[in-house]
């Protein structure tokens, strides 16, 4: 995929319908303060110099929404304190400056990896939403099955995961829209893939994959994750990475499809094909 800058990614897809902030609840403020900034932090020894984030900042703030940003935005995060609450565009901003410095300090440091660094990108990630999980597992008080081999299991993930999806939702994640799907009728990659909720245990028992259908409406960072995507070759996925690390504590790996290209889709019905399987 070819490298373009930010300005050009802009211009190609810009997202108009974001202009307009909405606020940000202060517990998925602070969960994902501490799980994104402790994950920077711990990259390399020289991670703490953060001038890279704070530039990365202003240029996305200023190229994707205008002068808009408040002085103090990057420190105010870091430190987890949100006595004005953050605004969405606020947050796209720093996810993208984030996420861009480490993927940056990886490929910089790639020495000190046992992956290359598009792995490595894609386990930043998964560390960052294990960690944010654990924040919202204990705040929701969440009750997980220990495997999914039977119908009420499967019950038992999907009411977890709505209430994940009603957290996210009501903190302003997603405006508008969320849904996790067992039922799946899709066509993908020169097939068509079918099952209903009751197959799913007889899928993962007898062919060893079951699917499901992620739906958002208006995510937070859609702007951001398709300026990652097309000017480095990776985004974020905060909430997909907390829900795959929600089917990793029951025992199964379950993760959006790699062919998954956030630009081809309408900001109020952002969709992923899933793959679940047992570990």
């Amino acid at each position: 995929m070819p490298v373009k800058s930010l300005s050009q990614v802009v211009q190609e897809r810009p997202f108009p319908e974001y202009a307009a902030w909405w606020p940000v609840g202060n517990y998925f403020s602070d969960f994902m303060s501490e799980a994104v900034v402790t994950e920077w932090i711990s990259l390399h020894e020289n991670s703490g110099d953060m001038s890279n984030v704070r530039r990365y900042v202003e240029e996305y703030l200023n190229v994707v929404y205008g002068p808009t940003g408040r002085a103090g935005l990057v420190g105010d995060f870091v430190a987890r304190t949100f006595s004005e609450p953050l605004q969405s565009g606020e947050f796209d901003a720093l996810s993208y400056a984030f996420y861009r410095s480490a993927f940056e300090l990886i490929e910089q440091h790639s020495d000190q990896y046992d992956q290359d660094h598009e792995r490595e990108w894609r386990l930043f990630t998964k560390r960052v939403g294990k960690n944010f999980f654990a924040r919202v597992y204990e705040h929701l008080n969440l009750d997980l099955p220990d495997d999914l081999v039977s119908a009420e299991q499967v019950k038992q993930v999907s009411s977890c995961i709505d209430r994940v999806g009603a957290f996210l939702y009501e903190q302003g994640y997603l405006r508008s829209h969320f849904a996790f799907r067992f039922d799946v009728n899709i066509n993908h990659q020169g097939r068509h893939i079918t099952q209903a909720f009751g197959e799913v245990v007889n899928n993962l028992k007898e062919g060893g994959t079951a699917y499901a259908l992620y739906e958002m409406g208006y995510p937070i960072i859609l702007p951001s994750a398709v300026y990652l995507y097309h000017t480095i070759g990776e985004a974020q996925h905060h909430s997909s990475r907390t829900i795959e690390d929600l089917f990793e504590a029951v025992g199964y790996d379950a993760r959006e499809t790699d062919d998954f290209d956030p630009i081809g889709y309408p900001s109020e019905m952002v969709v992923e094909l899933w793959e679940i399987k047992r570990k």
